[in-house]
């Protein structure tokens, strides 16, 4: 997977290059947003990762400038503007998520896996599968081992979402976002107690729990015994 970073600070690009490469991902690097929009479009990338605030051109005008020559690659905002009101313009603009400064690592790389994810998704289907488990889009219903699950339309939301992610760790912040449209922390337990009482229809009574804790970082659905 080729990711481009359009990121103007020294200290910042060279840790995103590391971090990404030790990863297993070839990095590409441009340091204003004219360069970095000749790059885009004239180089072959998976994924570009973009900083709000760019000289020369500044984030948001790449975005708008990659979609109006129609170039679809999927676009990561990094910002320093935490404000609703900024996050909100940049995904109108284009980008298919954004992630604010200062972050920890593997909240960009679970985001990295999941817009990935959501790139490759069919958006016409309808039936998610993960092992047993099977979710309907279409009736918006869902049956394990052949049985009904009844759900309520948010943990309709929480588990489709966990679904369209399946074997990715996704975090609390990207649930909060997707299932809440939440662009802030309420510090509640909102997310752990909705993920508690979907673990308790879909996972009492079989021999397998779907849902994972990852400790640290966030929550997974997958058929594979965790290790």
């Amino acid at each position: 997977m080729r990711i481009l970073v359009i990121e103007d600070d020294d200290e910042m690009r060279g840790f995103l290059a590391g971090e990404l490469e030790a990863e297993g991902y070839e990095v590409a690097l441009a340091e204003n947003g004219r360069d970095g929009l000749m790059q885009a479009a004239t180089g072959d990338f998976d994924l570009f990762l973009i900083d709000r605030m760019l000289p020369h051109l500044d984030g948001l005008g790449v975005v708008q400038a990659l979609r109006s020559m129609q170039i679809t690659t999927s676009v990561i905002m990094i910002t320093a503007l935490g404000r609703v009101d900024e996050r909100v313009r940049g995904l109108r603009a284009g980008a298919d998520d954004y992630i604010v400064k200062p972050f920890a690592v593997p909240e960009l790389l679970a985001r990295i896996e999941a817009v990935r994810r959501r790139k490759t998704f069919k958006s016409d289907q309808s039936l998610l599968k993960v092992g047993d488990l099977t979710l309907n889009r279409l009736t918006q219903s869902a049956t394990r081992g052949g049985q009904r699950i009844p759900l309520k339309p948010r943990e309709f939301r929480l588990l489709e979402y966990l679904m369209l992610n399946a074997g990715v760790v996704v975090t609390r912040t990207m649930l909060l976002e997707a299932v809440w449209d939440y662009h802030f922390d309420p510090q509640t337990k909102l997310v752990e107690s909705h993920i508690s009482r979907i673990r308790l229809k879909i996972d009492r009574g079989f021999s397998r729990e779907l849902i994972q804790t990852i400790r640290g970082s966030g929550y997974r659905i997958s058929a594979d015994t965790p290790a």
